[in-house]
């Protein structure tokens, strides 16, 4: 999921209207929070108030709402609102992320759970569950299509991106991200997967491209995913958006999908009590991984 608040610029901007509302109260707040828990599962603590109340005023300029309950309505009015709900989701969830984030959690997929899964002649499966816009998901794909390179045979892979939010797809789909965003993938990788397309940006080339699907999905739904028998489901920096009880009903629901040896990656310190009858912990420092036993 994404990192800054708003991406309201990328539709056009707008100023500041006069008359608009600027403080949320104890009651809006409420409301607001139960919505959206509601309509997509997002959780917001007491504590990010005021993030809320900035995201959801970002889109009020936009369409011109001048108080909370205005905007509220026109959210709740129904399903002919799915493009605001889109772009407000937009707003509240973040996208900052980068190549081959999280050191750890990638050198264990490349050392232990990549080697592992081809010891059995099997192809890869791959679920970047938050991908935002596409980083992780191009980052497991580099590995995996490393590791098939090395293999006898021909080797089959795939890798399945999915988000919450639309405009971060559209992004993921076209797999072209500034220079600064380069320096982040290793060097033997910059030139086997990646290709200048301006001076100031580059793209995945067409052949990672193809392996890595990116579809919506919102966690909420998660259980009807349609995904069977993976090998990796990679979840990080999203349970974060979650309370407590909500986080141990995704993962529980996420080892549904695995393969017996498959693994599920988290975020280190996302869920650290968590037990489940069919999965048992991955030892490899500075990572929280469990694996789906055989």
């Amino acid at each position: 999921m994404a990192e800054t608040a708003g991406h309201v610029q990328a539709y056009g901007k707008s100023r500041p209207q006069a008359g608009v509302s600027l403080e949320m109260d104890d009651q809006q707040f409420a409301k607001w929070t139960h919505l959206l828990e509601s309509r997509i599962g997002l959780f917001i603590a007491p504590e990010r108030r005021s993030f809320l109340a900035s995201g959801i005023r970002s889109r009020m300029r936009v369409t011109g709402c001048r108080k909370f309950t205005e905007y509220y309505r026109c959210l709740s009015s129904g399903s002919s609102q799915a493009k605001e709900w889109s772009l407000l989701i937009d707003c509240l969830t973040v996208h900052e992320t980068c190549f081959f984030r999280h050191e750890s959690s990638m050198s264990l997929v490349e050392e232990v759970v990549l080697p592992a899964a081809f010891e059995q002649d099997q192809g890869f499966h791959v679920w970047s569950v938050g991908c935002a816009t596409g980083e992780e998901a191009y980052s497991l794909a580099m590995l995996v299509d490393a590791c098939c390179s090395r293999q006898p045979g021909d080797q089959y892979f795939g890798v399945t991106g999915t988000d919450i939010s639309l405009p971060s797809l559209h992004h993921a789909r076209a797999g072209t991200y500034l220079n600064r965003r380069f320096r982040d993938i290793r060097e033997d990788f910059q030139h086997e997967y990646c290709q200048k397309v301006t001076n100031s940006r580059f793209q995945i080339k067409a052949g990672l491209r193809k392996r890595v699907c990116f579809s919506q999905l919102k966690l909420q739904d998660v259980k009807n995913a349609p995904f069977a028998n993976l090998n990796l489901i990679y979840c990080q920096n999203l349970l974060i958006y979650y309370e407590h009880q909500r986080r141990l009903q995704i993962v529980n629901q996420l080892a549904e999908f695995l393969r017996p040896g498959g693994v599920l990656i988290l975020g280190p310190g996302e869920l650290l009590d968590w037990k489940h009858p069919d999965m048992e912990k991955v030892r490899y420092e500075d990572t929280l991984a469990y694996r789906h036993a055989d």
